[in-house]
């Protein structure tokens, strides 16, 4: 039986390094099965650090290393899962091309097979942020062992042109018909959206620590923290009637969370059954951030002032702070209100039969 490489130990299934190559210390997974494979691994790092440290040469990284050290670095990044998202899509198309190889026409398949696949173009140029901020990072930040960048220039990537889509606001008629085909956790969370125009995100992360009764009132607010504010501004939620029934009836709901799922956090909104409402009452176009749309609207409609609105609405104005008065929150609340009036047979459609 052939004897095994020095620095190499298996720990569960896979192979992992472990030795002292040219004065440092590697600690790492070579993610193979096979003996064979791994010690081919461990000989190509082996050779990659000689010429490194004997001859001076640069390391040739490949963009699945850029995209995975982008990862472990920006763990904290609120929309680090949609990023992931996008590197996972691109990996097929980039992930093993060297750093250095990468150039506008390395994206020409992605771009077409999205296309292909109905994205927008708003989308794709989602995606090729994501993708042009790895490659700058690899050129402005991240250091080899020379102190040399992982890559010397950012190359130019195209920017998709496109119909840009418009928003897409629903009536109040379309709005019964959704809530009436969309199931009873969801349909909360929509009306909750169309009351208080919160992101989706903002709606799965909201707490019932985030609530703040007034004082000699029966009314609410909710405080969106800047850690989970998209702007990164702290926020104020006022409550109008519909959207305080929403939370009173889910205080008992034994969760963290204001909307859950049998006890869990939901992720996300856009799920099966949102798709497969909309689609039934012809509202396939809709979205969800056109509900936010949809709630900016009606205020506007409703004769609240431009400034109200950007507070209603979390846009920062430099001015915008929770600290409020009691007056000027009673104030944004009667705003929110005047979605309500003449709307009280809505009122009854909050909460369905399963």
């Amino acid at each position: 039986m052939a004897k095994k490489t020095a620095g190499l130990k298996k720990r569960g299934e896979i192979w992992h390094i472990e030795k002292v190559i040219f004065g440092q210390l590697f600690r790492c997974s070579t993610g193979e099965k096979e003996l064979e494979k791994a010690e081919r691994y461990l000989a190509k790092l082996i050779e990659e650090q000689r010429k490194v440290r004997v001859y001076g040469e640069r390391i040739e990284r490949n963009f699945d290393e850029a995209a995975g050290r982008y990862i472990e670095d920006y763990g904290h990044k609120k929309s680090l899962d949609r990023d992931i998202t996008t590197l996972k899509l691109v990996m097929p198309y980039l992930g093993e091309l060297p750093l250095l190889k990468i150039h506008s026409g390395s994206l020409d398949g992605f771009v077409k097979d999205r296309k292909g696949a109905g994205i927008s173009a708003g989308t794709l140029n989602r995606d090729m942020a994501v993708i042009r901020r790895v490659l700058s990072l690899s050129a402005r930040l991240w250091r080899d062992e020379q102190g040399r960048p992982w890559l010397d220039t950012v190359p130019m990537l195209p920017t998709i042109e496109g119909v840009k889509r418009k928003p897409r606001p629903i009536s109040f008629s379309e709005q019964q018909s959704l809530i009436n085909a969309l199931p009873a956790y969801l349909s909360d969370m929509v009306l909750f959206a169309l009351n208080t125009g919160l992101r989706d995100q903002e709606i799965c992360g909201l707490k019932w620590s985030d609530e703040c009764r007034l004082s000699d009132s029966d009314k609410s607010v909710f405080i969106i923290s800047e850690e989970r504010a998209k702007n990164t501004h702290e926020r104020i939620v006022p409550l109008n009637s519909v959207a305080l029934s929403i939370i009173n009836q889910r205080r008992k709901n034994g969760s963290d969370y204001v909307f859950d799922f049998e006890g869990r956090k939901l992720d996300r909104l856009t799920n099966k059954a949102w798709r497969k409402a909309r689609e039934s009452v012809g509202l396939k176009s809709v979205r969800i951030h056109d509900l936010r749309h949809t709630f900016g609207m009606r205020l506007r409609a409703a004769g609240v002032s431009f400034e109200d609105r950007q507070d209603l609405l979390g846009h920062h104005a430099g001015r915008i702070t929770t600290h409020y008065s009691k007056v000027e929150i009673n104030r944004l609340i009667d705003c929110v209100e005047l979605l309500c009036e003449n709307r009280k047979p809505e009122l009854t459609l909050i909460r369905r039969a399963v």
